[in-house]
């Protein structure tokens, strides 16, 4: 009996093996790879598909002989073309600082982030608009610019791209005798910036403090890459204008300082 269900069991075998030979293998279908162009998302990479380079540094990063905005900073040489900084740091960030002002609807004044001035002309008041904006990386590179025109868009376009235009490269480090950890979390030493009326102290601060400053000082140094600092402020600070460019004088003297060396 063992020996016939062994045969019946080779048998079965023998079956399934020709079943399985007689089903047809179907090929898998090729799949076609189509190359798709990149079609740009933002205004900076639809201005850099057009951007025919206008200066020998533009060139130089336009054919990929320059690959780090940082070899620019250190050969000393000026920026004229903002499609420059959209190239070497796609990752570019920006604020707009909150310049103007406008009737509230409980009485008062709210902040816009653009400035509306107007002029008397024959033909009646026409006006135009100025905005300022702030540009960085959150990794040491800042930039402010301010700019105006006719339409709102425009002005923050201009501004956006003289803030790009101003850029820099600042130090950080961790001067709090607090903390000394050696990271660069924080402004290396006590910096002071002065514009108009207003005075700025910038004092190294311990990790987990945190910017100590305002909503609009902390665009700045938020972009900059500083995490923990303690802002001191002398003056009519209701003036943005002139409460940014003291940030970024003080900013500044950590440049110098790092170019020195």
């Amino acid at each position: 009996m063992e020996e016939k269900i062994d045969n019946k069991k080779l048998k079965d075998d023998k079956n399934e093996v020709k079943e399985i030979a007689s089903v047809p293998i179907i090929a898998p279908e090729e799949k076609t790879v189509e190359v798709q162009r990149k079609i740009p998302t933002t205004r900076e990479e639809a201005a850099l598909e057009k951007w025919v380079p206008r200066t020998q540094l533009g060139r130089e990063v336009f054919e990929g002989k320059i690959t780090d905005i940082n070899e620019i900073f250190k050969s000393g040489r000026r920026i004229i073309e903002p499609e420059i900084v959209d190239k070497l740091v796609p990752e570019m960030k920006n604020e707009l600082v909150l310049i103007g002002g406008r009737a509230g609807k409980g009485g008062g004044a709210q902040r816009i982030p653009v400035r509306i001035t107007a002029a008397m002309h024959k033909s009646g008041r026409r006006f135009s608009y100025s905005a300022f904006a702030i540009v960085g990386n959150e990794n040491g590179l800042i930039g402010i610019g301010r700019g105006g025109a006719p339409e709102t868009r425009d002005a923050i376009s201009k501004s956006l791209k003289k803030a790009k235009l101003n850029l820099m490269s600042i130090r950080r480090g961790c001067g709090s005798w607090e903390c000394n950890c050696g990271t660069a979390h924080s402004v290396p030493f006590k910096v002071t910036g002065k514009s108009g009326s207003v005075r700025i102290e910038l004092l190294p601060a311990p990790k987990g403090v945190g910017l100590v400053a305002d909503d609009e000082s902390k665009k700045v140094l938020k972009l900059a890459g500083i995490k923990d600092v303690w802002v001191k402020s002398f003056g009519n600070t209701g003036m943005r204008l002139n409460l940014i460019n003291a940030i970024f004088g003080a900013l500044k003297k950590i440049y110098i300082h790092e170019r020195g060396e």
